[in-house]
């Protein structure tokens, strides 16, 4: 259908039209005129104003009503005739199609929203996790941004683009890409020591899909979950979401303390044992083997959110928890978010065998499957080990970053802060010695207006922590850019901490 330049856009006010019959055409300036002529008459016919059979005003009736072209409303009345709300025959006009009883003329009650959209809408607001401070300042130190490799970004183009080629045209398997899931059968054993096979891989969309499949396999609502506190948020909304009461475990320097987990009732614990998120904590073999034994005891489930021990200072981090679990109870959960890229969505479960075709089904239902150039090209990084030898390059970049980071903080006095752990991972924590929370924040909001972006630990507390606190993530910025970072941060300390809070602390180049 060719238009004329009045069916583009209406860019005035709102147009209203009086026709006869006391009808009144109001136009809602969304979209091409002819749309918005159609939508308004039929919500006169919908509502029931315009009764069945009756002769619609002539397009030039109409047309002069509105201030509008004729073709406008020659095309509006196609376009009612086409959706069958409207007839035309020749010589007798346009007339209302006979639609049976008008279900909306009465607005009826709306049906009240389902017990999960309810609770998602006493959900509080998202903090870190997440969200995005846009635009970001020149140096933000906010948790999840992975370093970037134009290296990286050229070679996944050529992987992508070859899988493209390749890949099948259909619905792969709602499991994965079988390539796939043997490349990652054989990365976790050789890289993570957890032996399984192929069959036991569940390929998903990010760690945030694998605990909604989970959530669905293993809790309903009312059931109780355990979360780490402090813990990562996204997981905690997710399960309130879903209906599971929370239970909020102590961490401490061994990581969850298990002798304070209820001891019956509990369907699924989510835990981050190689990296604890947000403190930085390594879980003990000790503490491991309890909360093993717990879990067999107890009859619960334990997820395992293993998503960032690849970056580890030394030797390596500790074994994933799942290789000391002889009872099948650790689901585990990895995805290529910090590894590679967060936009991939990309993620996998190695499934205990008594709840695998559970969490295979639910995968089915609840998308078919991740996509499959995707999956096809992922699975020949892997498997040629470009995947670690990538992975090995941004190691090492992430170690001098921490690095260029833990050094520039000793230099801030001693006695303002203390440096949480961190031996591995892509954030570390600072936290205060003797800060208030007033002058706490103010620090804050000084480090924002001179270009450094700092954000506080205790929103993932559910018990809100003893001292003030900051999560600096440093992955996303260089070695130099790190340094500049934290001189601002301490020239903005120094000030707040001496009173100083009206003079200006330059952003620096």
């Amino acid at each position: 259908m060719r238009m004329g330049r009045d069916n583009l856009m209406n860019t005035s006010s709102t147009a209203r039209g009086f026709l006869p019959g006391k009808m009144q055409l109001t136009l809602d300036e969304q979209g091409p005129l002819y749309e918005q002529i159609a939508r308004a008459l039929k919500r006169e016919i919908l509502g029931g104003r315009i009764k069945a059979g009756s002769k619609l005003p002539s397009t030039r009736t109409v047309a002069l009503a509105l201030g509008v072209t004729r073709k406008s409303v020659v095309h509006a009345y196609e376009l009612l005739c086409a959706e069958q709300l409207a007839f035309a025959r020749g010589g007798s006009g346009t007339r209302v199609a006979n639609i049976g009883g008008v279900a909306n003329r009465k607005r009826l009650q709306a049906r009240p929203p389902s017990q999960y959209a309810i609770r998602m809408r006493k959900l509080p607001a998202l903090t870190l996790a997440g969200a995005r401070v846009m635009p970001p300042p020149k140096y933000n130190m906010q948790y999840g941004e992975p370093v970037r490799s134009a290296a990286f970004f050229n070679t996944w183009r050529r992987k992508l683009a070859a899988a493209a080629l390749r890949a099948p045209p259909g619905y792969a398997p709602a499991a994965g890409l079988p390539a796939l899931r043997r490349a990652l059968a054989d990365y976790l054993g050789r890289r993570r020591g957890i032996i399984c096979d192929a069959s036991d891989i569940l390929v998903v969309g990010g760690t945030q899909e694998a605990l909604t499949l989970i959530e669905r396999v293993l809790l309903d609502a009312g059931d109780t979950a355990v979360v780490e506190d402090p813990n990562y948020e996204l997981a905690v909304l997710s399960l309130t979401a879903h209906g599971a009461r929370i239970f909020h475990g102590r961490t401490d320097e061994e990581g969850l303390v298990v002798r304070e987990l209820p001891r019956q009732s509990v369907g699924l614990t989510y835990v981050t044992p190689s990296h604890q998120f947000p403190s930085g904590v390594v879980m003990s073999l000790q503490r491991r083997l309890e909360l093993l034994s717990w879990a067999a005891s107890t009859g619960c489930y334990l997820f395992e959110d293993d998503y960032d021990s690849e970056f580890h200072s030394g030797e390596g981090p500790l074994p994933a928890l799942r290789t000391l679990d002889i009872a099948d109870r650790v689901i585990y959960v990895g995805s290529f978010s910090k590894t590679l890229f967060p936009s991939l969505r990309m993620g996998y479960i190695v499934c205990p065998k008594g709840i695998r075709d559970d969490l295979f089904q639910a995968k089915l239902l609840n998308d078919l499957g991740c996509p499959a150039i995707d999956q096809a090209a992922l699975a020949t990084l892997i498997q040629s080990r470009q995947y670690e030898k990538l992975l090995r390059h941004s190691v090492k970049e992430i170690i001098d970053r921490r690095r260029a980071l833990v050094e520039a903080l000793r230099e801030v006095t001693e006695a303002d802060i203390e440096i949480g752990p961190h031996e591995g991972g892509m954030h570390l924590v600072v936290w205060f010695r003797n800060m208030h929370p007033q002058k706490f924040l103010r620090f804050i909001e000084r480090a924002k207006g001179a270009g450094l972006g700092l954000y506080p630990i205790d929103p993932y507390y559910h018990h809100k922590p003893a001292r003030c606190g900051l999560i600096l993530g440093y992955a996303g910025l260089s070695s130099g850019q790190l340094r500049s970072a934290i001189d601002l941060f301490s020239r903005c300390l120094q000030d707040v901490m001496a009173g100083h809070e009206r003079s200006a602390v330059p952003l620096l180049s």
